[in-house]
């Protein structure tokens, strides 16, 4: 699982999948998770704006990604 640092609460989740390279842009992290494609802490989140804080548990394409307030 990869650890994601960020500086402030929250952060918008399809942010963070862009700025991690999962994905090229803002607009197609919100396809994705429009979708149905991404979950959070285990459960399937279309919320494109979803807020993610620290604890948070990303899962995409095979990507685990634990957020991590610093």
């Amino acid at each position: 699982m990869k650890t994601v640092d960020i500086n402030k609460e929250p952060v918008e989740l399809y942010k963070i999948l862009k700025f991690e390279g999962l994905v090229t842009t803002g607009g197609e992290a919100k396809l994705f998770i429009g979708d149905g494609q991404v979950r959070v802490n285990g459960a399937v989140e279309t919320q494109r704006r979803k807020k993610i804080v620290h604890g948070d548990v990303i899962e995409f394409r095979g990507e685990r990604l634990q957020v991590r307030r610093t």
